[in-house]
């Protein structure tokens, strides 16, 4: 394997130490899946992205892990994956771009700006895939009473590319939420791979992996998401950007801008760009 050089930006903040982080790796040619992986694992940030480039320049094969395997799409990779490729390339201050991920493309436009790059990822068409009844066991799954949880709101199952549980609670709730078991089970029961926590007064979420070790900065997927749900219940207005806050109770406060269209979701943040390392040493197979 050569040296491998990748870029290290913050997702959803103008400021460094912000925000999500993320490490991009912008020609990932000769690795394999499992090499991808342990790299991401060795790096430690949330996600990891590995570009590989193609014969057209705004079209760009991705493939995106987290700690402990390939996802089929994700929000804040993309986003600084974008970012990434029009801060080497240069040029235009609007660019677009066509992320391949294994199973779908992504469409994503970057805007340069007075505090680094914009961008702004369509999501598609959310799919709203059922209620969940199940109050009291939700709130119980983060720790929370069934009075935490959001009086006339419903819990349901929503994907723009992940299927989140969306649960919706009070004023207050977040501060006290946590998990203390593997929700996993749980939730592939309910059809659901995720949950997030929203606070529509805010609006605010919170997300953690599904056995509550990790809590994410700013979840980009969960975003798109919210931004189903907040117009199917006239929480947001078609074609609004509104702000979705994250990362509060990380240190790392994330700003996520969503707009929710009929049929589609938009979801779009600033880019801060942080540095730059190399990968000399290629991962042991199975190690």
């Amino acid at each position: 394997m050569p040296s491998l050089e990748d870029i290290h930006v913050d997702v959803f903040t103008r400021a460094p130490y912000r925000g999500n982080s993320l490490p991009v790796f912008p020609d990932a040619r000769e690795l394999s899946g499992e090499e991808m992986l342990r790299m991401a694992q060795e790096l430690r940030h949330f996600e990891a992205v590995f570009l590989e480039p193609t014969e057209a320049e705004d079209r760009v094969l991705v493939r995106v892990f987290d700690l402990f395997e390939e996802l089929p799409f994700a929000g804040h990779p993309l986003i600084g994956a974008a970012a990434t490729l029009h801060h080497r390339l240069g040029g235009a201050r609007r660019r677009s771009w066509r992320l391949s991920l294994p199973a779908r493309t992504a469409r994503v436009t970057t805007t340069r700006t007075d505090h680094g790059i914009f961008g702004l990822l369509d999501q598609g068409a959310p799919e709203f895939l059922g209620y969940v009844k199940a109050r009291t066991d939700a709130a119980a799954a983060f720790s929370l009473a069934p009075e935490d949880l959001h009086p006339d709101l419903p819990l349901e199952v929503v994907s723009t590319g992940l299927r989140y549980l969306i649960v919706p609670v009070r004023v207050g709730a977040l501060e006290t939420a946590k998990i203390d078991r593997d929700l996993t089970a749980w939730l592939g029961a309910i059809g659901a791979q995720f949950a997030v926590l929203f606070d529509p007064s805010t609006p605010e979420i919170r997300h953690w992996n599904n056995d509550g070790i990790l809590e994410d900065v700013a979840t980009g997927s969960a975003a798109g998401t919210i931004g189903a749900y907040a117009l199917r219940y006239g929480l947001a207005r078609a074609g609004e950007e509104f702000i979705l806050y994250q990362g509060r109770f990380t240190g790392r406060p994330s700003e996520l801008r969503v707009t929710a269209h009929e049929g589609t979701v938009s979801v779009g943040g600033d880019v801060a760009f942080v540095g730059a390392g190399m990968l000399n040493a290629p991962p042991l197979p199975g190690r």
